[in-house]
């Protein structure tokens, strides 16, 4: 009798496991959802979203205008935290399809027109606002053509106004291309149960295993006006002839007191090669991609160039001088050491508290949480764990992963503050210590008991040793020809080169309403950013010290970190050139302050980036030299 072996039979069941585990990624599409199959005839319900609109910001509620409801009442769709926050409130609609059945179908008759409707859908129409619609998890898609160029866009407006007319019009007749591919199993072995003999698979079977797929969902919006008192005797849903679009405004539905609108929609069912996996693509069409790999070439230009300098700094200024010094005996270090020049002269002073070290410490802090989430949520992105198809994942994910940053956040505070306050001399810095970390939860906006555990971490990590004294009295400054923040804030230039262009298309994406979904590029751009604020901090603080001046440590923060002053310029720019249709002072407030908010993130995440690097640069150097 063989006797099996426990290790070999447990080797045998992983193998298994992972072979189906194989089989099963295989089959999983990850930036969309699951795939939901459709029979013939089957009833597919549309979702309606906010009303939204490129000038003004607010949303409202679909069925704030007087909108068709769904005979079976209106119904909210469960939502994340990601959608709450960008303002989608998802409902059911009362249109309805049948899988592969074209109809043509009347909906409903309004009640006349108050003086209340009519301001609102006038106000509404004149406001750009969209209604937009959800089939399948699939936005509604229209195109449009403008000045002979074919332009892509989600939802359709609420009305037009015609120009040169005083007069608005409503859109009440909906022409729908569904575009469908037909499921066969996908390669699905298909097992007979025997009702109709070993093996055979019976028509029930076939027809389970097949069915529709919706891959994609184009909307055609259009004005015409019936004749209320005739559409009034017919129901909803009922079949009515084919509608043609009219091109004269006398035919077209008004906006005005005592009006009856009636609302008529069709559906056309179009069968596509376009696969399931595929069927976002015509939404994330990546446009522009040369600008994409311009701006990438140029910041690399701009980091070579940086790369360059660094080199000079490193190999031949101080490599050199520290080879010199080492090279002598103490005879000749000491007389070498009385004719000290350049950054050798701030030696007792370079590691002395700055001023407001604490507030340096919680931005710090701060700056190190968003930098972190950020590169994170990128590299997620970039994977296609947060697709468009996830709605509202991508802002979701962000709060999440800046929840739990808040302890690596309030670590590095206090850390930093310990390492800063290890100079200084008296005062029990216990107390402080918790102030650092209940100042970092103030300013932070992460859950306090993680920021707090981040904060106890930072208390119990040894402080970072500083390899020289410093010393009683502080060495004097020697006056300068031009202020050292004017250089400061120059070097913001240099990091901006790097973002500018990829902010144009993230800023179209917010304000817009266009999707954002070249998060490859983006996290190249970031990556490029990231060395580019390294290099600058580190070259601004090397000459800071050259010229004597010990005060790097804000200096190190801002000279990276004024790259936010740039975004908040450019947003203004943005705003002027290419937001113009934005109308009313609470719109152009709301956009200026999301701005100084962004604006101020990436202040403290590039400034921190600068810092740090600052600080372990000057770490390094003085820590190389042997000076009494």
């Amino acid at each position: 009798m063989a006797i099996s072996n426990p290790r070999v039979t447990y080797i045998k069941w992983a193998l298994l496991v992972l072979a189906l585990f194989a089989h099963t990624c295989n089959g999983f599409y990850l930036p969309g959802s699951y795939m939901h199959t459709y029979s013939k005839a089957q009833e597919i319900i549309t979702k309606v979203n906010s009303l939204t609109s490129i000038e003004t910001e607010l949303p409202f509620s679909y069925y704030s205008l007087p909108y068709c409801k769904p005979p079976d009442g209106i119904k909210k769709s469960a939502e994340n935290l990601g959608e709450l926050l960008m303002g989608d409130e998802i409902e059911n609609s009362a249109y309805r399809f049948k899988m592969n059945v074209n109809e043509t179908l009347y909906l409903c008759t309004t009640h006349p027109l108050t003086e209340h409707d009519v301001k609102l859908l006038k106000q509404r129409t004149r406001d750009l606002y969209q209604v937009n619609m959800i089939l399948d998890n699939l936005p509604a898609m229209r195109y449009a053509y403008q000045n002979g160029v074919k332009i892509q866009w989600t939802g359709f407006p609420v009305g037009y106004t015609p120009p040169n007319s005083k007069d608005d019009y409503i859109i009440n007749h909906l022409k729908f291309r569904v575009l469908i591919h037909e499921y066969e199993g996908s390669g699905v072995q298909i097992i007979g149960t025997g009702e109709e003999g070993p093996g055979v698979i019976s028509e029930a079977e076939k027809k389970k295993a097949s069915g529709f797929e919706i891959v994609g969902f184009e909307v055609y919006p259009c004005s015409v006006k019936y004749d209320p008192d005739t559409m009034k005797k017919k129901s909803m849903y009922q079949s009515i002839p084919a509608v043609n679009c009219p091109s004269e405004l006398e035919k077209s539905q008004i906006i005005r007191e005592q009006e009856k609108v009636s609302f008529t929609y069709e559906v056309e069912f179009v069968k596509s090669d376009i696969r399931w996996p595929s069927r976002w693509d015509a939404y994330l069409k990546m446009e522009g991609a040369r600008v994409h790999w311009f701006s990438i070439l140029n910041s690399l230009m701009v980091i070579f160039f940086l790369a360059g300098i660094v080199f000079v700094i490193f190999l031949r200024t101080v490599r050199r001088d520290l080879t010199r010094y080492e090279e002598l005996d103490k005879e000749s270090q000491a007389q070498m050491n009385e004719e000290l020049s350049g950054w050798k002269l701030v030696v007792g002073d370079v590691f002395r508290e700055p001023d407001s070290s604490k507030l340096l410490c919680v931005m710090v802090g701060d700056g190190v949480q968003i930098t972190g989430m950020a590169v994170v949520t990128i590299i997620f992105a970039a994977f296609g764990f947060m697709s468009p198809a996830s709605r509202g994942m991508l802002l979701t994910g962000m709060i999440i992963l800046y929840l739990f940053l808040g302890i690596i956040a309030g670590y590095v505070a206090v850390r930093m503050w310990r390492t800063i306050k290890g100079t200084s001399k008296g005062g029990d810095q216990f107390p402080g210590l918790w102030h650092a970390s209940f100042l970092e939860c103030r300013l932070s906006y992460s859950y306090v008991p993680l920021t707090l555990l981040g904060g106890f971490l930072g208390t119990r990590a040894e402080a970072i040793q500083f390899p020289v004294r410093t010393n009683q009295i502080p060495r004097e400054i020697p006056a300068r020809k031009y202020p050292s923040w004017l250089l400061v804030l120059g070097a913001g230039t240099l990091p901006f080169g790097t973002l500018f262009i990829e902010l144009f298309f993230i800023l179209s994406s917010i304000w817009l309403g266009r999707f954002y979904y070249v998060f490859g590029f983006l996290l190249i751009v970031l990556l490029l950013l990231v060395i580019v604020c390294a290099e600058v901090s580190v070259v601004l603080t090397y000459m800071h010290l050259c010229v004597e001046d010990w005060r790097w440590w804000w200096k190190a923060f801002f000279a990276s970190g004024s790259v936010s002053l740039y975004v908040f310029l450019y947003s203004i720019n943005y705003l002027v050139f290419d937001l113009q249709s934005l109308s009313g002072p609470v719109s152009a407030i709301l956009y200026l302050g999301y701005s100084l908010i962004m604006a101020t993130a990436i202040m403290l995440s590039t400034g921190t980036i600068g810092f740090l690097m600052s600080f372990y640069f000057v770490h390094y150097l003085f820590s190389s030299v042997k000076i009494d």
